[in-house]
């Protein structure tokens, strides 16, 4: 008869056989034991300075909170001397030799509290030392053992400081081996009273749950700022896509306007000439094939970026001409808009008296939105070297609505000065409230020619 062999499972070894979940389980737990504990305890860990952007520290002075931020590490400090002090008053009714040895047991308790500012688990592996030794010391002397007043004031404390800066498996260590420790200390010194092991349990087990619970929602806030930072950085990213995309939908009729022309110039110009030779009709017909072609290839990109709800607009798009028809529309909306124009008027490149046109109308929206009820002033100044805009607008008399679409505005706006090469500033001017817009693109003669 021939016997089947199975696989083995995982976890089984050829000499053991099969591990079971119990033994797999009590291994990883030592594994976490090893990391926590052992594995560069004595690391310099600093404790960082505490932010100082709370609802209480934010509100102090710039000096003030240069020293708030140190607050942690003043309140461990103050409990190491805290325990120091207790140790050494409960042994200094003594004289001679032994208030020497008292007077280095407060120094040796309030060093591992001390030490959790740079250290943190060495820290509790020197207060576990620190423990036996101070235990040794006040035997019989009804102190209480194993952990004499000022040796519990530092144990439990260095148990917090490393539970908060730690994660919680790290607590849970502690607290097993701490009632270890004590256990042991508790059998092998029962001669001598009651122990406080029990104490030292409960109470450190409610400190480090405590702990725990700080640590893991302070953990979690951070995940959460981290997250929204994230988020606001895409968020951001996206507004900027779309609103080149929107730039883009715009200037494509701009754009195709002036191929379509390029197009029809080159196929009529052959017709405008006597005889012409074949080298210009071919010259013109490659020109009006590349037109035709470039046109092609414009309408298949805008029908990339083209939203779903996207409708092609039935008019050409507007230009600083229409700048007057814009203001009476504002002002039927409630905003008192003035207007001035500086300069020798000129027709300026399509795509600049759209994006000029864009602009002003942005920032009279808001000035509706967020500043009701206030008068704004759009001036418009054609210099040699560009045209420039400035829209500013008064403080709100009465109060802003919330608007959803705030803050991309500023951004389009951006996006359409820096696609033109341009400079703009946006900011709020004078203590009242009011809001300004400067922009200036440049137009170089040459392209204004051109489009003339």
């Amino acid at each position: 008869m021939t016997e089947t062999l199975s696989p083995k499972p995982p976890g089984s070894t050829p000499g053991n056989g099969v591990r079971s979940p119990e033994f797999l389980l009590a291994m990883d737990a030592f594994g976490g034991l090893r990391r926590d504990l052992f594995r560069d305890a004595f690391a310099y860990r600093p404790l960082p300075p505490m932010r100082t952007d709370g609802p209480l520290t934010r509100h102090l002075s710039d000096r003030l909170r240069r020293y708030a931020a140190w607050t942690p590490h003043a309140a461990v400090l103050f409990v190491a001397f805290c325990a120091a002090v207790i140790t050494y008053t409960a042994g200094s009714q003594r004289g001679g030799p032994e208030l020497l040895i008292w007077v280095a047991s407060g120094l040796l308790t309030g060093v591992p509290v001390a030490m959790t500012l740079i250290r943190p688990v060495g820290a509790w592996w020197t207060m576990c030392a620190t423990t036996v030794v101070m235990s040794v010391l006040g035997r019989g002397d009804g102190l209480g053992w194993p952990w004499a007043p000022g040796v519990f004031l530092a144990q439990l404390a260095v148990m917090v400081v490393v539970a908060l800066r730690t994660r919680p498996r790290t607590a849970a260590w502690m607290w097993v081996l701490t009632l270890l420790l004590g256990t042991v200390m508790q059998f092998s010194g029962h001669r001598y009273g009651g122990s406080d092991a029990g104490t030292m349990a409960v109470t450190s087990a409610i400190l480090l749950l405590i702990a725990v619970v700080v640590s893991i929602r302070r953990e979690a806030e951070q995940k959460i700022t981290v997250q929204q930072s994230v988020t606001a950085v895409e968020r951001d990213k996206r507004t900027v896509l779309e609103e080149r995309t929107t730039i883009a939908r715009e200037l494509h009729d701009v754009v195709a306007h002036h191929m379509s022309v390029v197009a029809i110039q080159a196929e009529a110009a052959p017709y405008r000439v006597e005889d012409p030779p074949p080298e210009l009709t071919q010259a013109f017909a490659t020109i009006r094939e590349n037109a035709v072609a470039a046109l092609t290839e414009l309408r298949r990109v805008l029908g990339v970026v083209r939203a779903e709800d996207y409708e092609a607009p039935d008019a050409p798009q507007p230009t600083l001409a229409d700048l007057d028809r814009l203001l009476a529309n504002v002002r039927d909306a409630g905003l008192d808009v003035t207007k001035a124009v500086t300069g020798a008027v000129r027709e300026l490149p399509q795509g600049v008296e759209l994006s000029a046109y864009r602009i002003i109308q942005e920032a009279l929206s808001n000035a509706l939105r967020h500043a009701p009820g206030a008068a704004a002033r759009v001036e418009v100044g054609y210099v040699l070297g560009g045209v420039g805009l400035r829209v500013v607008n008064g403080p709100p008399t009465g109060p802003a609505a919330a608007s959803p679409g705030s803050g991309h505005g500023i951004t389009g706006m951006r996006e359409r000065v820096a696609m033109l090469g341009g400079e703009m500033t946006a900011g709020e001017v004078g203590a009242d409230g009011g809001y300004e817009v400067t922009v200036f693109i440049p137009v170089t003669a040459a392209a204004t020619a051109g489009e003339a």
